[in-house]
């Protein structure tokens, strides 16, 4: 699974509309035209040889999705979500920190920012990943949500992100 499979998969499960993506770029720092997010959404038709059941390449995108550009949704989306984080007097205002370093890396950013811009608990992500079928203990959990590089952190799978993906569009498309 790659960048543009994933904002793919949220923007669906979370019902966003392309100008709506535009305005959650910005948000995150990024400035994105209509077209450019419509160009990181759209599959390219394959050759003849190489393609899947509806006739497009597989992961193959107009427009590659970085992870700087994954991040700065992701950011736009907490902002959009839960507002602008207040400086308190006397701090100095602090630049978002890049947390994707690495395509490793990618999917623990993935739940950790998405928990925080829809204001889940831990509770409610093994509840969403339970209504896919992928049991995940609490445990497993908090490892897959610490810091890179302290001790009991574990790499997110492809696997746990896309079923995660999958149970959000579960919860907020059927309400």
């Amino acid at each position: 699974m790659n960048n543009n499979d994933r904002l793919v998969r949220l923007r669906y499960a979370l019902d966003i509309k392309d100008v709506e993506m535009v305005e959650l770029f910005k948000l995150g720092e990024l400035d994105m035209t209509k077209e450019e997010v419509q160009q990181l959404l759209t599959k390219i038709k394959a050759k003849q040889n190489q393609e899947d059941d509806e006739g497009y390449s597989v992961n193959e995108y107009m427009k590659k999705c970085k992870n700087t550009v994954l991040e700065s949704f992701l950011n736009g989306l907490i902002i959009f979500k839960r507002g602008r984080q207040e400086v308190k007097p006397g701090e100095p205002t602090k630049k978002a920190e890049v947390m994707m370093r690495n395509d490793q890396s990618v999917n623990n950013v993935l739940l950790k920012k998405l928990k925080i811009a829809l204001s889940l608990t831990s509770e409610d992500i093994l509840e969403i990943l339970d209504e896919t079928g992928v049991h995940l203990s609490k445990s497993e959990l908090s490892a897959v949500l610490r810091r890179e590089g302290q001790r009991n952190y574990k790499e997110c799978g492809d696997r746990y992100a896309r079923n995660f993906l999958k149970g959000l569009a579960i919860r907020y498309r059927n309400d």
